[in-house]
């Protein structure tokens, strides 16, 4: 693992390598590092140059109650500990963000600003924690109904192009990560402790070395379990997230309570709630603090997503012109949509040869769900699923995964289109 000396640095002041003792001057929590971190960028200063000169000199017109001085130099001359504890890190395949990288998820930043961890610890595709996707909460001793339903709204969440992001504890987190990898899709866990065991596991394995799968922590990767650490990551499992749904909660007590009130009070994203018939349940009562009740029958989990206009968040999205009907793409609003000018009727004569020609202009460019393709195309999912097969197999459409989507494939004399996957 090479990492630059910015990163040391903040590795160096935010970062635990191990038990500290009773007197021992603590890492800077996000909220120090925040502070900090601001007056350095106010002053023009780069975190590496207090590992270049004397950080009295630098920090000369410093002045803050907690961080001080003594403790930054403290902090900073840990650096055979960080070598040690790299040198670990690399051999079981962790790698490190900070919020200076260019692939720090950008939600995070967004959400919590200042008080976004300073460093993240991860294993497996980085490029997933910048994809959203459902956060799926519950409590770690689910019914056997629970768990089932659980397991098929991960699976549900991969069919539709949407990743998990849970908190990787056993229970409703595990059932939800598991029910997603099951049919081909991506899950994040963000994980409160034990980090370095996880990204050696066995149940772990496959999904990490087939980029199905990131794990991600803001603690030590050896920390054990701390309640701190399990409340403290529920904030990061909604803001990597585009949508949350609770599948049980105590009222009043436990982590998936106090996340969810903590996600109404800040309002980082839509907070939806499994139906529970006891009206003294937590479920109801995030219902009543301004939760809402996830609909009955069949899901279509886009629909969950608040995207109001000027979200950062928007990708390149296919749209229909008002005037002609033809396909323009550009960034806004309702990236779930596809482009419709009047939903098409397919015949079984000719149903076919339409929904080829349909494919062709619905992803030309940009690729799409199976569940995107049911709200343009008047067909059954049986037949649609029969169709994209043969779609397949004939060599007019391309499967992707990870999430599962199709693509109109162009005939070898046209120019490759730039939206295809390498």
């Amino acid at each position: 693992m090479s990492i630059s000396n910015q990163t040391q640095a903040v590795l160096l002041l935010t970062a635990y390598f191990g038990k500290p003792t009773k007197d021992e001057p603590k890492p800077l929590s996000p909220t120090e590092w925040g502070r900090f971190a601001q007056w350095l960028k106010d002053h023009e200063v780069l975190p590496d140059a207090l590992l270049q000169q004397d950080p009295a000199g630098v920090l000369a017109d410093w002045v803050d109650r907690t961080v001080t001085p003594g403790r930054i130099r403290h902090l900073l001359a840990r650096a055979g500990a960080l070598g040690l504890a790299v040198e670990k890190w690399e051999r079981t395949g962790l790698w490190v963000l900070t919020r200076a990288d260019p692939v720090y998820p950008a939600r995070l930043k967004k959400r919590l600003k200042t008080a976004s961890p300073p460093v993240l610890f991860g294993c497996g595709r980085r490029s997933l924690l910048n994809q959203g996707g459902i956060a799926v909460v519950g409590s770690r001793h689910p019914s056997k109904q629970d768990i089932a339903f659980t397991r098929h709204l991960g699976g549900e969440a991969a069919l539709q192009g949407l990743s998990v992001v849970s908190g990787g504890a056993r229970g409703v987190d595990e059932a939800a990560m598991s029910g997603a990898l099951e049919r081909e899709g991506t899950a994040v866990g963000v994980l409160s402790n034990s980090l370095l065991r996880a990204a050696t596991s066995v149940k772990y394995r496959k999904a990490l070395m087939a980029g199905d799968l990131a794990l991600v922590s803001p603690f030590n990767p050896e920390a054990g379990f701390d309640v701190g650490n399990a409340m403290a990551r529920n904030r990061y499992i909604y803001c990597l997230a585009d949508a949350a749904i609770v599948i049980a909660a105590s009222k009043e007590r436990g982590g998936t309570w106090n996340g969810a009130t903590e996600n109404l009070k800040k309002g980082w994203v839509s907070l939806w709630v499994k139906p529970h018939q006891d009206p003294a349940s937590g479920n109801s009562e995030l219902v009543k603090r301004g939760a809402q009740w996830l609909p009955d029958g069949e899901l279509q989990l886009s629909a969950l997503v608040d995207r109001p206009a000027g979200r950062p968040f928007d990708v390149p999205t296919p749209q229909s012109s008002a005037s002609d009907g033809s396909v323009e793409y550009r960034s806004g609003p309702g990236s779930a949509d596809l482009p419709t000018t009047g939903k098409e009727v397919l015949d079984s004569r000719r149903g076919y040869d339409l929904f080829l020609h349909r494919l062709e202009l619905l992803t030309a460019r940009v690729p799409v769900t199976p569940e995107q393709l049911l709200k343009s195309i008047d067909v059954s999912k049986s037949q649609l699923n029969d169709w994209l097969r043969r779609a397949v197999g004939e060599g007019h459409a391309r499967k992707l995964s990870k999430p599962l989507r199709y693509q109109w494939k162009p005939q070898q004399s046209r120019q490759s289109s730039l939206f295809d996957d390498t």
